[in-house]
């Protein structure tokens, strides 16, 4: 075999293997799962299946696919997710509404599109541009498997009879102390370096000026939130900001997302069902509300995106993400080789960063442009992927982003501080 044909073996390998995962991860969903949209920033599974192969048909197929017919007119508008140089799209708040085509009828269209796809010649799948488009595809689809886990999860807690998505055990072990890990700060390089594919906020590359500051070892536990919980603190508006304050308010918080408490003990819904909270987890699915106040409270604060990347920079790209099947954060121990642990994995990290773009930062011509420019206003960045981030799919200058009161998505916090 020469190198032709085996570098586009190679990558129509790597796109089965994406799509593969997808059905894994919807086989213990029933039909009746993967229709509904439990609210407006959490889609219906379905709908995440069709959406990420009409990403493949529209961007792909439509163009290297010669005679090129739809496999469905209207799936153009109804799977269309914010492309508006696409064209029409069905109203996000009604995907739920979607009953129609089935789910059955949705594995059809993936198929018919993945057998299409790989059915064009070797010559085209080696193509500059369709590999540039298809790598984008294909982390574009592991996107929607960590959103069709946070999705579903936040589904089946609208369901009184809290049912779990699957039946692991989570694991049981012990969290690390904290301690206090000194940087220098000064001139640090920010922004992705290299070969291999990147999404476009990722760069490009700069540098930021750092004054020193220190990173906690770990991330913040259950314990130290549920202490942060007993001590009134979403009663107390001094640690909150403004727009906090009136969330918390008016949305009645008293306790993280998934946290429930019986006869005076709390428990956390997990994809596993409901379980006792564990105080040696990570606490996951706050908001960058609650992150920032509980960091107040702790006397730290929220790191700088550009913090976090400059200390993640020096560690290894290990830690717990979704192929460990588990789909929870897990208690970080300790390791001597390893002051800041795993640095990656378990939760995303909320930081103190606005999502913006970097100096010389420019959109992408076409369609795909509207992918990570457009979102730049009203959100914060997150680092380090979670628990359902596929393993491959993370970068230490990876930048995630949701607004300030999202938490239905596996989000935690690691404290800094300033040196003093």
């Amino acid at each position: 075999m020469n190198s032709f044909i085996f570098e586009a073996a190679r990558l129509k390998n790597a796109y089965r293997t994406v799509r593969e995962q997808s059905r894994h991860l919807s086989a213990p969903l029933s039909a009746e799962d993967a229709c509904v949209q439990p609210a407006l920033e959490a889609s219906p599974a379905k709908w995440n299946l069709a959406h990420t192969t009409w990403f493949f048909e529209t961007f792909l197929l439509e163009r290297w696919e010669k005679p090129f017919k739809p496999f469905h007119p209207s799936y153009r508008i109804l799977f269309n997710s914010y492309y508006n140089g696409v064209g029409e799209k069905h109203p996000r708040a009604r995907r739920g509404m979607l009953t129609r085509p089935s789910l059955e009828e949705v594995w059809a269209y993936r198929n018919a599109v993945d057998e299409r796809l790989l059915a064009l010649s070797d010559q085209i799948w080696e193509e500059p541009e369709f590999i540039k488009l298809c790598t984008l595809g294909m982390n574009h689809e592991e996107q929607h498997q960590e959103l069709l886990l946070t999705d579903i999860k936040f589904l089946l807690f609208q369901n009184p009879l809290l049912p779990a998505y699957h039946n692991i055990p989570l694991p049981v072990s012990p969290a690390a102390p904290q301690r206090w890990i000194a940087s220098e700060g000064g001139l640090q390089p920010i922004g992705f370096k290299g070969e291999g594919f990147c999404f476009d906020n990722e760069g490009p590359r700069h540098r930021v000026f750092l004054e020193p500051f220190e990173v906690a070892s770990r991330l913040v536990t259950n314990g130290e939130f549920a202490e942060f919980v007993h001590e009134g603190g979403y009663q107390n508006p001094s640690l909150w900001l403004a727009e906090g304050w009136d969330w918390v308010t008016s949305q009645e918080r008293k306790n993280p997302l998934y946290w429930q408490k019986k006869e005076g003990a709390w428990f956390e819904f997990t994809l596993a069902g409901l379980v006792p909270l564990d105080s040696e987890r990570p606490a996951v699915h706050v908001s960058y509300f609650e992150a920032e106040a509980f960091a107040r409270w702790a006397g730290a604060r929220l790191p700088s995106e550009f913090e976090w990347e400059s200390v993640g920079a020096q560690q290894a790209p290990e830690g717990h993400f979704a192929d460990r099947g588990v789909y929870h954060p897990t208690a970080e121990g300790a390791d001597r080789n390893k002051p800041l642990g795993n640095f990656l994995g378990n939760t995303w990290v909320w930081t103190s960063s606005s999502y913006a773009p970097y100096p010389g930062f420019q959109t992408a011509e076409g369609a795909v442009g509207e992918y990570n420019g457009k979102f730049m206003v009203n959100q914060y960045v997150l680092r380090g992927g979670s628990c359902v981030s596929p393993v491959d799919h993370l970068r230490v200058t990876y930048r995630n982003f949701f607004p300030s009161w999202a938490a239905w998505q596996f989000t935690g916090l690691r404290l800094a501080r300033d040196v003093r």
